[in-house]
């Protein structure tokens, strides 16, 4: 049974209020990434403008809905993965991101007891 979210998109049948149910099937992940981060500051204090690329960065998102198969991961969960191991999609002008549970690398959940609040 697949994990589904009050967080969905709308369902664009006239009724704005009512959420699209998603049911994501076998170890996949729906995920939603957060707004760009902008302009950042490094540790030393230099302004990295939103335009520098930077090699091999993860990307922190939250978990929208998980297959039936996810045995680490839960709803609301923020898990971290390489953004270029991922596939998009978009629903009703939402931008979703759908990984396999396996190429997510770390997860932060308050459920995990003592140490860093990531299960690594």
């Amino acid at each position: 049974m697949a994990t589904t979210t009050s967080e969905a998109p709308t369902n664009g049948t006239g009724s704005e209020d009512a959420p699209l149910a998603i049911n994501v099937l076998a170890d996949r992940v729906l995920v939603r990434v957060g707004p760009a981060d902008g302009e950042r500051r490094s540790r030393a204090g230099i302004l990295i403008p939103a335009t520098a690329q930077v090699s091999r960065r993860l990307t922190w998102a939250t978990t929208i809905a998980v297959g039936p198969h996810v045995r680490s991961v839960k709803v609301g969960d923020t898990v971290l993965f390489n953004p270029e191991d991922r596939f998009e999609v978009e629903v009703q002008g939402e931008e979703y991101v759908i990984l396999r549970e396996r190429d997510i690398h770390a997860v932060a959940a308050t459920r995990f007891d003592g140490g860093t609040g990531l299960y690594l």
